[in-house]
């Protein structure tokens, strides 16, 4: 019943969008959560020039960033509902439909973003694929680096996970990122990002956890004294297109899409990674204080808890062979 309530409200959402009737063969409604210049945004834009170019204009992709379509869930939904296109999404999103997906945002899991890239959009790629068209109708394009994520705090001096006792955090929408909260003794929060920087603002949580260009792109950097440098997930985002669209397209129209996705993800990727290296200045700059905690006291209380809570859903194994995968 909410998919389908879901599904209902985001259909007249683009309906309402609709305005004006497109002349292209082929329209693309793609939504994201994340809005502003972030380069995931921008590389939406960046697709829709090389698509519309590579197809004579057949094709227009139509951009829904800032979470115009709804939360995460809902445009996760909307999707597989087949009511809209495509999504950018955190991969532990679609745990709730492809259990088996979330370990790929696990905390710690990864030795780098250059780890996190290679082993995702290999032959797990595939693997995730098989699970997610049979059992959510939808499929990856690709997995893009979304950054390493870091915890704020409004006002409390984190120095190790200690610290967080009892701390209020936002979390996005899945179970995965609950429970790394709860074994630091916090208390998790999920809520949209679109309501975060007001949450924020008004007290109404302590915290949260993202990427440094994230924090710059949603300004929350505004509303927080202290950016804590957890580095405690390396998270991939997937391209996802619903698969009864997908296969409905011509094989030269895939490849169209498919590699526009694929230049314009790396290039997405290499923006992040140089965004990353220069943010900590800029927010010192801004009047932030950069804490550098005790990282392994985080390492540790999350291991603990959070891979042998998933190892069901992950399968025994998963998580180790994923981390010390090539």
């Amino acid at each position: 019943m909410r998919m389908q309530t879901a599904a209902l409200a985001i259909a007249g959402t683009l309906l309402g969008m609709s305005g004006t009737v497109s002349a292209a063969e082929i329209v693309i409604r793609w939504g994201d959560v994340i809005g502003g210049s972030h380069p995931q945004v921008q590389m939406i834009d960046r697709v829709a020039e090389m698509v519309a170019e590579k197809s004579g204009g057949r094709i227009e992709i139509q951009s829904f960033p800032g979470g115009q379509l709804g939360g995460s869930r809902d445009m996760i939904e909307a999707v597989s509902a087949g009511i809209q296109q495509m999504v950018t999404e955190g991969a532990a999103n679609f745990g709730e439909w492809v259990p088996f997906i979330s370990v790929v945002e696990a905390p710690y899991i990864w030795k780098s973003p250059e780890h996190m890239i290679r082993v995702v959009n290999g032959p797990l790629l595939e693997e995730i694929n098989k699970r997610l068209v049979s059992q959510a109708g939808m499929r990856a394009l690709v997995a893009l680096y979304y950054g390493t994520r870091h915890v704020t705090s409004s006002n409390r001096e984190i120095r190790s996970v200690a610290d967080m006792a009892g701390f209020k955090i936002r979390v996005p929408e899945n179970e995965v990122f609950k429970a790394m909260a709860e074994s630091w003794g916090a208390r998790p929060t999920p809520m949209n990002f679109s309501e975060l920087y007001l949450a924020l603002k008004q007290g109404v949580v302590d915290g949260q956890e993202n990427p440094l260009p994230t924090i710059k792109a949603g300004k929350l950097y505004e509303v927080q004294k202290y950016i804590v440098l957890t580095g405690h997930i390396i998270t991939p985002r997937l391209v996802v297109v619903n698969e009864a669209f997908w296969q409905g397209l011509s094989e030269e129209d895939r490849a169209i899409i498919q590699e526009a996705v694929a230049e314009a993800a790396a290039w997405s990727d290499e923006e992040i990674k140089k965004a990353e290296a220069s943010l900590v200045e800029e927010f010192e700059a801004a009047g932030v204080t950069i804490i550098e905690p005790d990282v392994e006291s985080f390492r540790e209380a999350t291991l603990a808890k959070v891979p042998p809570m998933f190892e069901d859903r992950w399968g025994k194994g998963t998580f180790e062979r994923l981390h010390n995968a090539e």
